[in-house]
């Protein structure tokens, strides 16, 4: 066992005005298997290539450690799989076909071009010549790209089974959840460390961030009392200061008595209330720097329409098919007011097919009884929204939404102020993304079809869109391989087979 020490970490890109990290501290042990969470943009990549020393820094980061990286490039993906091997560490041939069969895939991938090979067995090929290397501590950046839900309950128990630690990125919280001893969060520019899984890392610092509240109010109620306070204190040495030498504003105004005791009065009072006023600003200033971690998520809204009709689509033995082939067994299913309905499935097995179905676009041949109800109203998340341009006010103008409530949701999904004025088509994937989002909550719709919602959204983005369907109720369709998100919002699910 070895570790990771982190002294006194600054960094931040030039272009930003706040720094990613601010002197941090940290030792990770590399038989951690360690859960990297933090919202998107925060810096979890920029910190595994700081690790690696890819990136310069001010502070030391000391290790004896091998990184091992997760996606690696592969730089001609025509060649043959076995063939991108080479530009790899060196690995005996047994020890890579027993890492793919413990990944359930077929070693004679290795004899096609990467190129061919699908989104999953991509990931799980490149997985597998991770863990074939016996010399190194991985670094995992995001491996349920393109994996369903069978595969990621699948990748889930091969990590969970190796013996050796390593440093895991992931937004699927079930897989975290599952894999995971330790968490590091990135929280605001801090790196805090906690021991165990998410579920007990989000249970402790719910209740860090309740206590945090709660003094904080307490604080305010107290500043409050000293700002008055301060004030009052002010104005009566004020007034004494004008008994002193009288007030040129009023008739008749004189001075009094003794003025050098009201004088040295009049000053101890003010020195008071300067004292007070400093109080009041250290403690601002400390209670500040105590809530500079704390997450704050901003509930989001969901446009349902009002509606009087009772059920939406009703199905009976339903088949789809291309050809000859049959996508999936038949199937069985009624959507009714209010319910959400997940629709499960290994990839290719018709997910996408049957929402074209729905909508009114399949191509091929349809057998079984289906009932869809007229005249309903839609509201889409799709998984290509190429067609999302313009500036934001055109966008929303076109898709007639409010402007003001376009921006105040893409800014509570985290996009940041300064990137409004850019033209959608500009964005990054993950920003475009959220505008997607943002447009299917804030259009009225009496059905919501959608379809990998959670794609490029962080952890957090997941609990907003929770609470906003759990909250608004709207009557859906979901397809989306985040077990933990289907098992909270869901009311109803069906699997598609072979």
């Amino acid at each position: 066992m070895s570790t990771i020490r982190i002294k006194n970490l600054t960094y931040g890109f030039d272009l930003q005005s706040t720094l990613l990290f601010e002197n941090a501290d940290l030792t990770i042990q590399t038989s951690w298997k360690l859960g990297l969470v933090g919202r998107n943009g925060r810096g979890k990549t920029t910190l595994l290539n700081l690790i690696q020393g890819k990136l310069p820094y001010t502070g030391n980061i000391e290790h004896q450690t091998n990184f091992l990286y997760f996606p690696q490039e592969v730089k001609d993906e025509t060649l043959l799989t076995y063939q991108i091997l080479e530009g790899f560490d060196e690995t005996e041939y047994w020890k890579l076909e027993r890492e793919l069969n413990l990944l359930a895939v077929n070693p004679e991938v290795l004899w096609l071009p990467f190129e061919q090979l699908s989104g999953g067995e991509q990931t799980k090929v490149l997985l597998a010549i991770l863990f074939a290397q016996d010399e190194g501590f991985p670094l995992i950046d995001e491996p349920t790209n393109h994996l369903d839900l069978a595969a990621r309950k699948l990748v889930a128990h091969y990590l969970k089974s190796k013996k050796q630690g390593f440093i895991l990125v992931s937004h699927d919280r079930q897989l975290v959840d599952d894999v995971v001893d330790h968490i590091l969060s990135i929280e605001r520019n801090q790196l805090v460390l906690h021991q165990g899984n998410y579920s007990l890392y989000e249970a402790e610092k719910k209740q860090r961030d309740a206590t945090e509240l709660a003094n904080n109010t307490k604080l305010k109620r107290e500043i409050n009392r000293l700002s008055k306070t301060a004030d009052e204190k002010a104005q009566w040495s004020g007034s004494r200061e004008k008994d002193k030498y009288g007030d040129p504003h009023k008739k008749g105004s004189g001075g009094i008595g003794d003025t050098g005791a009201i004088g040295a009065r009049a000053a101890r009072v003010m020195k008071r209330s300067k004292a007070i006023i400093h109080r009041m600003e250290d403690q601002i200033s400390e209670k500040e720097k105590l809530l500079k971690n704390l997450e704050k998520v901003d509930p989001l809204t969901i446009h349902v329409k009002s509606t009087y009709k009772k059920q939406w689509i009703k199905a009976e033995n339903l088949q789809l098919f291309y050809g000859d082939r049959a996508l999936f067994a038949p199937i069985s299913f009624e959507l009714n007011k209010g319910d959400r309905l997940a629709i499960t499935g290994a990839n290719g097995s018709g997910k996408t097919s049957l929402i074209d179905f729905l909508l009114g676009n399949f191509q091929g041949e349809v057998k079984g009884e289906v009932t869809i109800a007229r005249n309903w109203t839609l509201s889409l998340v799709r998984q290509d929204f190429k067609d999302n341009t313009g500036t934001l006010a055109e966008f929303s103008e076109k898709r007639q939404i409010r402007e003001e409530e376009l921006l105040n949701h893409i800014r509570k999904l985290g996009v940041e102020r300064s990137v409004f004025l850019n033209k959608i088509e500009q964005m990054s994937q993950g920003q475009q993304k959220r505008v997607e989002i943002a447009k299917a909550m804030l259009t009225p719709a009496d059905i919501f079809i959608w379809d990998e919602p959670l794609n490029y959204l962080d952890i957090l983005n997941h609990q907003q869109l929770q609470q906003a369907i759990l909250k608004a109720n709207p009557t859906m369709i979901i397809v989306d391989h985040d077990q933990y998100f289907l098992s909270k919002v869901a009311t109803k699910t069906i699997e598609l087979r072979d």
